[in-house]
């Protein structure tokens, strides 16, 4: 099965026109799920990667794997007032106004190589947020890595043009 084959498509959801992409039927099926892992590792095996940053929620699932893979941390990249020590924060823009992440203000040192992973990049309003809290803390953000592009949104460019490559399994066309 390919990795686009396992996810399940809902037209019409959440609002009229919209295609969802549900990661849920891949993440069910434990070869599929497997294979998005090794994808999403094989460009940093062998290399030195310190951190794996994830973004809430869906961001954990794949970040915490391809962390472990790799033998680094894992930094999770929450809603604002989720986190329970000292954070950092950022705004970034949503379809319709603005919402704040955080981080903890010991999850990366400067210098540290980081990569992002996330299940989607549509927009990259999210993403763009997360690279610039990371790049606040001092981090060498290496890549940026998705299991889904939305290439029509957008998002990866917005992340290249802040000079983060992109690494995505899959693209979708459509929003």
């Amino acid at each position: 099965m390919t990795l686009a084959k396992a996810i399940r498509t809902i037209p019409d959801y959440p609002k009229k026109g919209i295609l969802f992409r549900d990661i849920t039927t891949l993440l069910g099926d434990a070869h599929a799920f497997r294979k998005a892992v090794d994808e999403l590792t094989q460009p940093w095996a062998g290399k030195k990667i310190d951190k794996v940053a994830g973004m809430e929620a869906r961001g954990f699932i794949f970040g915490g794997a391809v962390a472990h893979q790799l033998s680094s941390g894992f930094v999770p990249i929450r809603k604002k007032g989720k986190l329970p020590f000292k954070t950092i924060s950022t705004s970034y823009a949503l379809e319709y106004g603005i919402d704040e992440m955080e981080m903890h203000e010991d999850g990366v040192r400067p210098g540290e190589k980081v990569i992002l992973v996330d299940d989607l990049i549509a927009t990259g309003g999210t993403a763009e947020g997360a690279i610039r809290l990371l790049k606040k803390m001092g981090a060498e953000v290496v890549a940026a890595s998705f299991v889904i592009d939305l290439p029509d949104l957008g998002g990866a460019k917005k992340i290249e043009a802040l000079g983060v490559p992109i690494h995505c399994l899959i693209s979708f066309p459509g929003h």
